[in-house]
């Protein structure tokens, strides 16, 4: 169900309960910003999910919001993680969907890093 950004941030998401050690996932990394972490339903061979451990519904959200550590906290997540992932050479995707229009399916902010074959152009339909 697609998530409208602009409501208030819902501490029952399924993030929020990862984040609490509510729900178990299959971590890759973690550090006092942000956490990865595999998608459980991956789209692409390598398919891993970075999210802040702060309450933030989406980009918009996170970038009005968060502060000057907790950015450059979760911009090197992302950047970790490809590269702990050997993804760098070949080549990945990021991927951030914010609000209905965009596809957002969780309120909390989280980016998709995609690799490990050809992803090809992204064509909106």
């Amino acid at each position: 169900m697609p998530i409208d950004a602009t409501q208030p941030y819902d501490d029952q998401n399924v993030f929020a309960k990862i984040l609490r050690g509510e729900l178990p996932c299959k971590k890759v990394y973690e550090d006092e910003w942000s956490l990865a972490f595999h998608d459980i339903a991956p789209q692409a061979p390598v398919h891993i999910l970075v999210i802040p451990k702060g309450a933030y519904v989406s980009w918009d959200d996170f970038s009005a919001r968060a502060s000057a550590e907790e950015i450059a906290g979760l911009t090197r997540a992302v950047g970790h993680v490809a590269r702990e992932a050997g993804l760098v050479e070949p080549g990945y995707r990021l991927l951030v969907n914010t609000g209905t229009e965009g596809g957002q399916e969780i309120p909390h902010l989280h980016f998709h890093v995609f690799g490990g074959k050809p992803l090809g152009r992204m064509i909106a339909g």
